[in-house]
C-alpha cells in the first residue's frame, strides 16, 4: 500500500495537522521524517523518525525508504526530483505538485535563484502559507488519496 513520508523539518504545522486528519481517516501510513524531534498524535498510522544531523541526511533517508507510488511531502526541489525518479509523487506545502514535466525547470529556478543569491542580490522568501495554499495542498492530497484507493 503507498504510504506518505514528510520531509518534516520545514513543513508548517498546519500542513502536518492536514496529513495527521488524512492519515487517520483513510487508514493511509504516515511518516515524518526530521533531524529533530517531531511530535506526532497517537495513531498507529502516524509516526516520525529522527535522523542525525547533517545536510540532505532526512532528504537521503526519504529517497532510501520511499517506494513507487509513494507521495512525499517536500518544499525541497533536489528531494522531489529523486523521488519522482523513483516513481514516487511529490507535493509541496503549498499545494504545487511536482512532475517529470515541471521538475527540470524548477531545479533550474532554484538554481539561478541561489547564484542570485550568492552574488549578494537579496531574493526574499515565500509569502506566507495562506488559505489559498492550504485548500490546494489538501485538494492534491484528496486527489493522491483517491488514486491510491483506486490502485
Amino acid at each position: 500500500m503507498p504510504k506518505i513520508w514528510v520531509d518534516a523539518d520545514a513543513c508548517p504545522t498546519v500542513i502536518k495537522e492536514i496529513l495527521f486528519r488524512a492519515a487517520e481517516r483513510t487508514e493511509t501510513e504516515l511518516t515524518l521524517v526530521a533531524n529533530q524531534y517531531v511530535r506526532v498524535p497517537p495513531s498507529q498510522y502516524i509516526r516520525a523518525v529522527q535522523v542525525t544531523s547533517g545536510f540532505d541526511v532526512a532528504d537521503n533517508e526519504i529517497v532510501q525508504r520511499c517506494e513507487a507510488g509513494d507521495l512525499i511531502i517536500t518544499a525541497d526541489i533536489p528531494l522531489a526530483s529523486e523521488v519522482i525518479d523513483k516513481g514516487a509523487t511529490a507535493l509541496n506545502p503549498r499545494g504545487e505538485k511536482y512532475s517529470k514535466a515541471n521538475i527540470r525547470a524548477r531545479l533550474n529556478m532554484r538554481d539561478f535563484m541561489e547564484t542570485l543569491r550568492s552574488s549578494g542580490v537579496h531574493t526574499g522568501g515565500p509569502p506566507p502559507l495562506g488559505q489559498q495554499e492550504r485548500k490546494a495542498f489538501a485538494d492534491q492530497l484528496d486527489r493522491w488519496l483517491v488514486q491510491r484507493r483506486k490502485t
